[in-house]
């Protein structure tokens, strides 16, 4: 006895709720991509509560007809996703990595019953931070379809929670998610997921302590409106913004840890008291993040058993405090056996404004992955896990990683970039190699093992020198003393440059690997290899190339070789243009306008940046008239001290001479 797929096949429901039914035109939409008309009847699939099952777990027995059991509506919506991928062959990521659907008349399944896996994670989902990508993205026009795709790849990969964007992101698509059959939960800046009190009560000092009330409100407000959805509800105090509360405070009182840990103790508490008001049996967490888990560490919150005790990477994949401007404290924030409820904030993208990835991927390894989220289900922290993110695509490659981590695989670099290859580049020559060489080829910029570079260890720290340059090229670059230690302006720049030539010759050799992995693909694979790990290859080329010559366009000046050093910063801005240009042509079909918003690591500004540096270095070789390179550049040699007339055309802008110089060459 077996069952025929085809497009004729009819779902049945006795659950219409709208998760499920989402679901249900999910899989209806799966079908039409996969299957051509047919002149046979294909059979049902039907929909059955099971109350004895487990919740979000089905069964799938599969005779002349699929009968599917749940408990619930996630149960439904993973068996009918798992039906797609299964049997359609519809991939996790079919969406963000563009994969090439083919075509077939029907599919025959033979009798079979399929069960659900466990997780080992209860709560587990994506949060859509630093999403600046996805906020000018269309799909057809439609700015809310992005986000559609997202949450349905989420729960594709098993997942059942998301903070579903920051700040007004977050309740803009809240509700979307919700009728997806995802959980709701918060910004670790965003108790219960309310509005910023300075959006809130514009031109009103955010002091608690004299405005409490005006606190409560917002929080209850929001309670208000989640309370029908699934929600893991997020207590904390923190400031306007992802900083300590006391940065805001202006009353002076909170200057000791002992009375800053009371004070969120005590929020904490109303915040509990205001969500039981409206909701039965609520689910809380809270993020130990930053300020917080030095706090808590320290004996200065008290929190109830029940409450889910978050803590989070420090952004680079290490369970350790973040490092937070020049501070450093790398405090385990690994869960603890017998620690109660407890999860992690774990990134595979992450914003720092200094070495961190948010358009390139993680730099670093899956076996280093695979070590820590081990030891985290190891210690306990299997209640929640919230993987940052951003905007997906450029990201899938851990995602998929660490949504095995969820069902308790065992990860590494070897099966996980082979199995990652299958799936989506049809096991295409080399293309496994690249996606493992890639972490290994990152710079290392300290001590640690984690300590590898992102993309803004070049744009962010470019931009900081440049501004540095501009207005006091004579005393130390404060942020950069993190990296290279308090020092002078041109020591720190050449400590800088040491580091990026450290690990240049690396990312040259990864970038001449996918260069000639690309010139043996083909077709799909191609462009999709090439608008994806090529692509972060040029990334880290041009980039870390273009930090190397804009430190030794810095290094000319001091040695008053102007014209040198002006060259330089020029052939700088060429590479983070290019790395730019390689972006924005990457922006094929429905990913057309996908990086047009890159506001944050901010290639093209970081261009612009080492432009504004050539104008000041003209200033100080060029003459007062700006006429002394254009004539040693344009003129004949018996020409240039000929003074009759001043100059014979427009006075060049510094893009235009730096072309004219480097043409001359």
């Amino acid at each position: 006895m077996s069952f025929l797929f085809n497009l004729n096949t009819k779902v049945h429901t006795e659950t219409e709720t709208k998760p499920v039914m989402n679901a249900i035109n999910i899989l209806k939409r799966d079908m039409a991509k996969v299957f051509g008309a047919s002149d046979e009847n294909g059979n049902d699939i039907h929909l059955k509560k099971d109350d004895t099952l487990d919740e979000e777990s089905y069964k799938i027995d599969i005779a002349e007809n699929i009968e599917i059991s749940a408990a619930d509506d996630l149960g439904f919506v993973y068996a009918l996703l798992k039906i797609s991928e299964k049997y359609l062959d519809i991939k996790p990521f079919w969406f963000w990595l563009d994969q090439k659907i083919e075509k077939k008349d029907s599919v025959r399944i033979e009798k079979c019953e399929i069960n659900s896996l466990k997780p080992k994670v209860k709560y587990r989902g994506w949060f859509f931070n630093d999403e600046v990508l996805m906020m000018k993205w269309k799909l057809n026009g439609d700015k809310k379809e992005p986000w559609r795709m997202a949450f349905e790849a989420l729960l594709r990969c098993g997942g059942n929670m998301t903070i579903p964007g920051t700040d007004k992101n977050s309740r803009l698509n809240r509700q979307m998610a919700a009728d997806m059959g995802l959980w709701i939960t918060h910004h670790h800046a965003e108790p219960l997921g309310a509005e910023i009190f300075a959006r809130a009560y514009p031109g009103v000092e955010a002091n608690f302590m004299e405005k409490s009330e005006l606190f409560y409100k917002l929080w209850e407000d929001a309670v208000i409106e989640q309370k029908d959805c699934n929600v893991i509800w997020n207590l904390c105090f923190r400031g306007q913004g992802d900083c300590p509360f006391w940065s805001n405070d202006t009353s002076g009182q909170f200057d000791t840890p002992q009375k800053r840990g009371k004070l969120i103790s005590n929020i904490i508490k109303k915040q509990c008291d205001i969500v039981k008001k409206y909701v039965k049996n609520p689910v809380f967490c809270t993020n130990l993040y930053g300020e917080i888990m030095e706090l808590y560490k320290d004996g200065y919150i008290e929190l109830d058993d029940g409450i889910i005790k978050v803590k989070a990477d420090n952004g680079y994949g290490k369970m350790v405090t973040r490092r937070r401007d020049n501070h450093t404290t790398r405090v385990s924030s690994m869960p603890v056996k017998d620690g109660g409820r407890q999860g992690i904030y774990y990134h595979v993208s992450f914003y720092d404004l200094q070495a961190a990835n948010h358009i390139t991927m993680l730099p670093n390894t899956v076996d280093f992955v695979n070590r820590e989220l081990s030891d985290v289900l190891e210690n306990g922290g299997d209640d929640f896990w919230v993987i940052n993110c951003s905007n997906v695509r450029p990201h899938t490659y851990y995602l998929d990683a660490v949504r095995k981590k969820w069902f308790g695989e065992d990860i590494s670099d070897e099966s996980h970039s082979k199995e990652f290859a299958d799936d989506y580049f049809n096991s295409a020559y080399d293309v496994s190699k690249c996606l493992a060489e890639y972490p290994k080829s990152t710079i290392k910029f300290g001590k640690n093992e984690d300590e590898h570079a992102g993309e803004q260890f070049y744009t962010e720290n470019v931009r900081i020198i440049a501004n540095k340059f501009v207005k006091d090229d004579k005393n130390s670059i404060a942020p950069l003393n993190w990296l290279v230690g308090k020092g002078g302006f041109y020591r720190q720049v050449r400590d800088y440059k040491v580091i990026c030539e450290s690990g240049i010759d690396k990312i040259n050799s990864y970038y001449e690997m996918c260069k000639k992995t690309s010139e043996k693909l083909s077709g799909n694979e191609k462009q999709l290899f090439d608008e994806t790990v090529l692509l972060q290859a040029k990334i880290h080329y041009y980039c870390a190339n273009g930090v190397i010559k804009f430190c030794n366009g810095i290094e000319e000046f001091e040695k008053e070789n102007y014209k040198e050093a002006f060259l330089l910063c020029g052939d700088s801005a060429v590479l983070f243009d290019k790395a730019n240009e390689e972006m924005r042509n990457s922006e094929n079909g429905v990913w057309q306008g996908f990086y047009h918003n890159d506001c944050l690591a901010d290639i093209k500004h970081t261009a612009y940046m080492a432009r504004k540096v050539m104008g000041v270095i003209r200033e100080f070789g060029d003459n007062i008239r700006h006429d002394k390179w254009y004539r040693e550049t344009m003129y004949a040699p018996e020409d240039r001290e000929v003074m009759l007339l001043l100059v014979l055309d427009n006075h060049m802008t510094d893009e235009e001479l730096y072309k004219e110089m480097r043409s001359m060459e």
